[in-house]
């Protein structure tokens, strides 16, 4: 699979944020779901799966939270099955299978809850099946979940909620970035193992702010894949804007807009990210199952119903 076969097959930029993320989960996930401080946007998951697989194929996300990318993938007729470190996410992950279900949605779904980094071990029967591995790393500290401003409350200060992923400091989302990638990199490597001829591995990653500097996040990811093994086919723009009559509609958090605003004020002119890259890897024709990722002193995972 090469570069320019699927600049032949898909579009630089997608319009993905036509509609807010709580519009797109209204009456397809459970309101639950909200709470989830990180979750991958319904639309962008949607258009990945229906790109990169055909109906009966199988999609894997290794992190996969409220289970977004199963939900997708089992409304569009495909199978999945998704690791998720905390077991709070996964039974929200399972309630979410089970209400596409009850809605008429086609495609089956499992859960493990578990650690990714020993993905290979968590799902043994899945070797050399999977279509595609849809995923997205954590954002760790730099998640600001709900947010109410003086503006919205008319109370003064800023009030947050949802915001944190995990009170276990083994969750990768707690890691400093070296140690993220390090755990990201392993997941990648147990993915590799699960991927068919020809499948592929597809990250929706942004870059973030830390004290006002960028870091570039996709750029890291992409180093990450290919030293897991991955060779780069594309990458995607999907927008978290919606598009409207020749203008942009802002979809910006709150903290992403009061970082652009202070920098102004500083005579930096830096802009809120509105978009998500999607970075899309395949294996090398030469690629063979190798032995599975190290790790089986992590904790085994669990699969629920």
């Amino acid at each position: 699979m090469t570069e320019q076969t699927h600049a032949t097959m898909t579009e630089s930029v997608w319009a993905t944020g036509q509609q807010p993320s709580r519009v797109q989960r209204r009456g397809r996930y459970v309101p639950e779901s909200m709470r989830h401080p990180g979750k991958m946007l319904p639309s962008i998951a949607a258009r990945v799966i229906g790109t990169y697989t055909a109906p009966g194929e199988l999609v894997v996300d290794p992190m996969c939270g409220i289970g977004t990318t199963l939900v997708e993938a089992a409304h569009l007729g495909r199978h999945a099955a998704g690791v998720e470190y905390e077991e709070r996410w996964a039974r929200l992950a399972v309630a979410n299978l089970a209400y596409a279900r009850k809605q008429g949605a086609e495609g089956f779904g499992r859960v493990v809850a578990g650690d990714a980094r020993n993905i290979a071990c968590l799902l043994p029967d899945l070797a050399g099946r999977a279509a595609l591995v849809l995923t997205s790393p954590p954002y760790g500290a730099y998640t600001h979940g709900h947010i109410r401003s003086t503006r919205d409350s008319g109370q003064p200060g800023v009030r947050k909620w949802n915001q944190y992923y995990s009170a276990d400091r083994g969750n990768l989302a707690h890691q400093l970035l070296p140690q993220l990638l390090e755990g990201f990199g392993r997941i990648l490597t147990g993915c590799v193992e699960l991927l068919r001829p020809g499948g592929v591995v597809a990250v929706t990653v942004r870059p973030y702010r830390v004290r006002g500097e960028l870091v570039d996040l996709p750029g890291h990811v992409h180093q990450v894949a290919r030293q897991a093994g991955l060779v780069f086919a594309d990458r995607i723009a999907c927008l978290l804007c919606g598009i409207g009559d020749g203008v942009l509609l802002n979809r910006a958090s709150f903290f992403q807009l009061h970082e652009a605003r202070k920098a102004w004020a500083r005579g930096v002119p830096i802009h809120a990210v509105a978009h998500e890259d999607l970075l899309v890897f395949a294996l090398p024709p030469t690629a063979r199952p190798g032995p599975a990722a190290p790790g089986s002193h992590l904790r085994e995972g669990r699969e629920l119903e």
